[in-house]
């Protein structure tokens, strides 16, 4: 078993926008179908390196938000990637129940005729 780097050595590693966020993919660990996009600041990542429960930062509220807390669609961390430059997330999850506020099984159903 691989030992977790420190969350310092982790968030030294992601760059952060003008207001602290960080973009976020989450996927399904098993389709590796595409769930959703959100953000999370530091306290975010922190608090999903450690619980394993993914937490996002709410723009619109201004606030804090673990996946699946009013809704009971909770997302698992499986796996946490950072892209080649630092300023993207890639999360790799277990997803109980659909991802999208809709009640769709991702945020991406609005097709678009090519």
């Amino acid at each position: 078993m691989t030992q977790m780097p420190a969350i310092a050595d982790v968030l030294a590693k992601i760059t952060f926008n003008e207001s602290g966020l960080v973009p976020v993919i989450a996927q399904h660990y098993q389709t590796r179908e595409v769930l959703m996009m959100a953000w999370m600041n530091a306290a975010a990542v922190e608090l999903t390196l450690t619980t394993h429960q993914v937490h996002y930062w709410s723009r619109s509220r201004g606030a804090m938000w673990r996946k699946g807390e009013t809704s009971g669609h909770f997302q698992t961390l499986k796996e946490f990637l950072i892209d080649c430059d630092g300023d993207t997330v890639l999360l790799i999850v277990d997803q109980i129940g659909p991802a999208c506020h809709t009640g769709e099984k991702t945020c991406f159903f609005n097709k678009v005729a090519i």
